[in-house]
Parts: C-alpha cells; sequence; structure tokens
C-alpha cells in the first residue's frame, strides 16, 4: 500500500495540481479574468444571498389556461362533429365554465355522445396515464350536450404550463447574460425567478411580462378599418408602436412563431433603422413560401400578442425561410423582440405577484459571516490535529488543505452559484475530510499495539481502514444526492459542495495522504511511529 510507481506519484501530484489551478480565477478582478482565453474564464459565481440581487415570483394565470383550454374543447367539438355530420343548433358555446353543443336531432344525441368523447385524451399523455381522461362528455337533456374539465386534468394542464413557462422564462433570462439564474416552480401556479447580480429587474420584468404569442396573418383588405362591422373571419388590431394605427386583420394564422428557428436584432443596410431578422425552421418555410406565393400584391401582418409591429406589402414570393421586420424599433426594442422571438411565446400570461431586490451589504455580511466560521473551524481543526496526530496530523492538514482548494477548483471548473448553505457544506467537508485522517490514523496505533513495527502497521493501517473510509463516504454522498435531487435551492447547493467535498476527501486523505507519508517512510525508515 506504501509503494508508488513514479508515474502513478506523478499522476496523483498532477490530478491535484490541476484541479487547484482551476481555483486560481477567483483570486483575480473579473474584468481582468475575461481578458484570458475562453477556458480560464470559469470562475466561482455568488449566489442572490451572497452578492444581492433580484427575486420575483410570478403567478400563471390559471383563468387564461381555462380559458384556452374550453376553447380547444369547442374548436375540436366542433370538427368532430361536422366530420360526423351531426347537426348542432346555435353553435358551440362556452358557458359555466363548460362547453355545451345543443343536438339538432334527438336522435343523433348517442352518436354525437361517442364522437365527442373520442376528442377526450388520458391525464398525463399516452405513457404514465392513470386511465383519467381530460374531458367529461354528459347528455344533459334535450339534445343537450355538456362538456367539462376534471379537476384532475386541470390540474395536469397547469402543471404542462408551469414546465413549459419554466423552459422559456430560463432561455429569456439567459439572454440577458445574466449569470447562473436560479429558476424553479413553486406551489401549483407559481414559478421563482432568483437573479444574482441584478440590482435593477425592470428591464426583467419586462421582458418576463409579454406573452410573445407571435403570428404571421394576412390583412383583410376587403373592408376598412373605420368601418363599424368586421366580418366574422376576422378581428380589429392596433399597433404596437404609438399612434395606435387600425388593422382588420384576417384569424387564420398562415405561421405561428413557434416555427421561427432564430432571430438577431440589426440594421436596415438602406436606411440604417434598427431591424429584426428571422428565420423559419423547415415547416415554417414551406408556409411562408405557399402564403406569400398566394398573396403577391396583399399585406399581411406581423402580430406579437395582439399587437401589429408591421404590416409590409408581399412584393414577391418570399421562398428563402428568412425575412426582416421593422417597426420604428430602437436598438434596445428590437433586440428585446429578438430574445422573445428566439425563446419562445409563453403559454399563459405572467404575472409579478412579489419582487425583492437584495442589496450586496446582506451578502456582504453573510460572506464575512461565513468566512469568519470557517475559519474558526479550520483553526481549531488544525490544532487539533497537531496535538493529537504530531507528524502525522501536519501531514493530514496539508491533506485538508489541497481538499478545500480541490473542492474551489471543481466549482469553478462547473461555474457553480456560491451560496451560504454551500459555504456550511465547504465547512462541514473539512470535518468529514479530518475523519477519514483520523480512521487511518488510530488504526495505526491499533496495528502499533499489536506489535507491528513501525512500516509494517502504517501499511496496515491504510489498507485496513480503506473499507471503513469508503462506506462512511458513500453514505453521506447518497445522502448529498437524495438532497440534490429532491431538495430546492439554497439545498441543493449544499448538496452540491457536499458531494464534491466527499469525492475529493477520498482522494486526498486516502490517495495524497498516503503519497506524503510513503514519502516520508522512505525518506526517514523510521524505527517508531511519530503519532
Amino acid at each position: 500500500m506504501l509503494y508508488f510507481t513514479r508515474w502513478r506519484a506523478l499522476g496523483i501530484i498532477l490530478t491535484a495540481l490541476v484541479v487547484c489551478l482551476c481555483a486560481v480565477p477567483n483570486f483575480f478582478p473579473e474584468a481582468q479574468v475575461k481578458t484570458w482565453p475562453a477556458w480560464a474564464q470559469r470562475r466561482l459565481v455568488l449566489g442572490l444571498d451572497l452578492q444581492g440581487g433580484s427575486y420575483l415570483l410570478l403567478e400563471v394565470d390559471s383563468n387564461y389556461v381555462k380559458k384556452e383550454k374550453l376553447e380547444q374543447i369547442r374548436d375540436d367539438a366542433r370538427k368532430a362533429l361536422r366530420d360526423a355530420r351531426i347537426g348542432f343548433i346555435g353553435g358551440i358555446v362556452i358557458r359555466n365554465d363548460g362547453v355545451e353543443a345543443r343536438i339538432a336531432k334527438e336522435a343523433d344525441v348517442p352518436a354525437a355522445l361517442a364522437k365527442l368523447r373520442e376528442i377526450a385524451q388520458p391525464i398525463g399523455g399516452l405513457i404514465g396515464s392513470s386511465g383519467q381522461r381530460d374531458l367529461e362528455v354528459a347528455d344533459a337533456g334535450g339534445g343537450l350536450i355538456r362538456m367539462t374539465i376534471p379537476q384532475a386534468a386541470m390540474l395536469d394542464r397547469m402543471r404542462k404550463t408551469i414546465e413549459q413557462s419554466i423552459q422559456i422564462v430560463e432561455k429569456r433570462v439567459n439572454e440577458l447574460g445574466t449569470v447562473e439564474p436560479l429558476i424553479q416552480r413553486q406551489g401549483t401556479d407559481r414559478i421563482l425567478v432568483q437573479v444574482p447580480g441584478l440590482q435593477d429587474p425592470t428591464h426583467l420584468k419586462e421582458l418576463l411580462g409579454k406573452t410573445a404569442k407571435m403570428e404571421f396573418r394576412m390583412v383583410d383588405t376587403t373592408v376598412s378599418p373605420d368601418q363599424g362591422v368586421v366580418p366574422p373571419d376576422s378581428e380589429r388590431l392596433v399597433s404596437a408602436s404609438p399612434p395606435p394605427v387600425p388593422y382588420i386583420v384576417k384569424k387564420q394564422v398562415l405561421v405561428s412563431g413557434a416555427e421561427l428557428s432564430d432571430a438577431q436584432p440589426g440594421f436596415d443596410q438602406r436606411t440604417g433603422e434598427a431591424i429584426v431578422s428571422f428565420k423559419f425552421n423547415t415547416s415554417g418555410a414551406r408556409k411562408f413560401a405557399q402564403a406569400t406565393a398566394d398573396n403577391v400584391g396583399q399585406p399581411f401582418a406581423i402580430v406579437l400578442d395582439g399587437k401589429v409591429i408591421s404590416a409590409p406589402v408581399i412584393r414577391e414570393p418570399i421562398t428563402g425561410g428568412q425575412g426582416q421586420i421593422s417597426g420604428s424599433f430602437t436598438v434596445q426594442s428590437a433586440n428585446d423582440l429578438a430574445i422573445l422571438m428566439r425563446a419562445g411565446a409563453l403559454p399563459a400570461p405572467l404575472t409579478v405577484v412579489e419582487e425583492r431586490t437584495v442589496g450586496p451589504g446582506l451578502g456582504q455580511d453573510s460572506i464575512e459571516k461565513g468566512e469568519l466560521a470557517a475559519y474558526v473551524g479550520s483553526i481549531l481543526v488544525i490544532v487539533f490535529m497537531l496535538i493529537t496526530y504530531r507528524l502525522f496530523g501536519v501531514f493530514a492538514n496539508i491533506a485538508v488543505a489541497i481538499n478545500v482548494a480541490m473542492i474551489f477548483g471543481l466549482l469553478s471548473l462547473l461555474n457553480a452559484t456560491l451560496t451560504l448553505p454551500g459555504i456550511a457544506g465547504i465547512v462541514l467537508t473539512v470535518g468529514i475530510a479530518v475523519d477519514s485522517n483520523v480512521l487511518i490514523y488510530e488504526r495505526i496505533r491499533e496495528e502499533l499495539r499489536g506489535g507491528r513495527n513501525a512500516i509494517s502497521a502504517i501499511d496496515a493501517g491504510f489498507k485496513r481502514a480503506l473499507a471503513t473510509i469508503l462506506d462512511s463516504n458513500i453514505t453521506t454522498f447518497i445522502a448529498a444526492a437524495v438532497l440534490f435531487y429532491i431538495g430546492t435551492g439554497p439545498v441543493r447547493g449544499f448538496a452540491v459542495t457536499l458531494g464534491i467535498g466527499i469525492i475529493t476527501t477520498v482522494f486526498t486523505a486516502f490517495t495524497l495522504t498516503r503519497l506524503i507519508v510513503a514519502g516520508w517512510v522512505r525518506w526517514k525508515r523510521p524505527q517508531t511511529v511519530p503519532i
């Protein structure tokens, strides 16, 4: 156990050195680090509780989600009845949190019930379905069929809406260039957003508050926008930029924003005004080419959240799957629109229900107290090891110092966010690392008391303590893994530092300490063990 080949010893030293060097960027100003090569710019990011930042609690509009679901049921029901050639009276209407259809002939009611029940889907999808359906269809008598959404289906719809919203919110926040935002679900209809270092959340709120539902539709030129009567297949919209200009826009969506693959801000080479260039995916490009080919000479509207941001005239078919939007943009508004288009539309509006700005003063106080706790704890551990194990205590303290440096190196390599619970995890790791050394040293003492000579006792101590060290650290690592996967926010930060600390502890306490002791044994050839 005490024999190391030259290459093995060199590999252990180089591993420790390289990982420790990964922590070096944290000791230099951020502005200076940004001038280094990209691979050398990885560093720790301080969390909201340490450097301050913005805290937003967003609420998904549950009424909007229900309204969208009811409208979808209404459209699906209309199509199902028409395909089955079943007549209905007065249209299919949304009433009292349900959808109602009055069948023209009483004899068609059983067939209508069967057809409408076919549009119901399993809750949770085909995989993982509980057997429940997302639609209840009932005969209310007199030819009236009523369709309602079960509570379980509504909760499932909200869950999916929240999950989709989190992905889009994360894209929008990341597009701002912020570092390591925390975005997670809270409760059944809320999303928590924490952005460290962002002291003014106004711009962020503006981006997150927009649904960004983009549609490409044709302008209805058969009627004047000033007329009071609007055709049933069209609607009156106004321009997004002041003063509001009315447009009559057809309800049919030619291409949706979901089929955009990219959007970038830029400048028009002829006029110099800010624009947004966009590009469709394969499906969107095909639809856009067909729509522009069929409507040459007609204006089409680019609609964002129910407002017309641009209404250019189609001069010729656009077959390249890309184009540009101009509409009195500023550089900032063009950039914001490009961010929204790239991130995609929110499935439902978000409302800010709670907002807090955490100042850096609170974070600095936390850092100072965390540092003080780390220093006091480390000093006490160092003194204890020196008093108890003398020279071998020095070896253990060197290994623990390298262990802490390696933890910071790995966290920096991962661009991890360091929070106050994370600091607590590092302090706890120091104790765990020393505990491994204590196990080894006490085992060596037992072997000496059993009559072994110095070198044999040291070798046996390392060999027989290995199983105990692995068992204790594996069980702690399992606990850290459970905390990471089940916990949220600060709990996960604690779990990350604890888990990384356990990995480095096993490396330093057993491999590195053993290498140091092996070097000392080869150099001194001791007859007694100073322990």
